[in-house]
């Protein structure tokens, strides 16, 4: 796991890079990605960045149409944060090799293999989250002290 984990984070630089992109930068529009709107609250909570730096995040990613402000439709004193980028041709052309990649790995595997892998993913995924939270967790409990 900890091999895939690098290879992933090298992988995302090399995305970011290509992207003209701070891996630093690129982090928050892949938790934007998966996590659909968000508050820049929410979104600095996620990352672990001051709630200054994701605004001038956010801007910087705005200028470049990766994201958009939008106002709360329940809270008009809130703005969301919405993902863009996913729309852009630069991005699904730098992702489309690693899918093709994918699905073709994918298909020299029986459906109740990848019905398997899919639950063991998806159960690891949830293993580091729960390692996420317990190390900020960690570190917010040394850096108060």
């Amino acid at each position: 796991m900890r091999g895939l984990g690098t290879r992933t984070v090298q992988y995302q630089q090399n995305v970011a890079a290509s992207l003209g992109l701070y891996n630093h930068d690129f982090i928050p529009v892949d938790i934007l990605r998966e996590k659909g709107p968000i508050t820049a609250g929410e979104l600095s909570k996620l990352t672990g960045l001051a709630t200054g730096s994701v605004t001038a995040l956010i801007d910087r990613l705005e200028k470049i149409g990766y994201v958009r402000r939008q106002n709360d439709p329940k809270d008009r004193r809130k703005v969301i944060i919405v993902p863009e980028y996913e729309n852009k041709e630069e991005v699904s052309n730098t992702y489309q090799p690693l899918h093709d990649a994918m699905i073709n790995l994918a298909s020299s595997y029986t459906d109740d293999e990848l019905a398997l892998i899919t639950q063991f993913l998806s159960k690891a995924g949830t293993v580091l989250e729960e390692q996420i939270h317990q190390l900020s967790s960690t570190t917010d409990q040394k850096s108060s002290s």
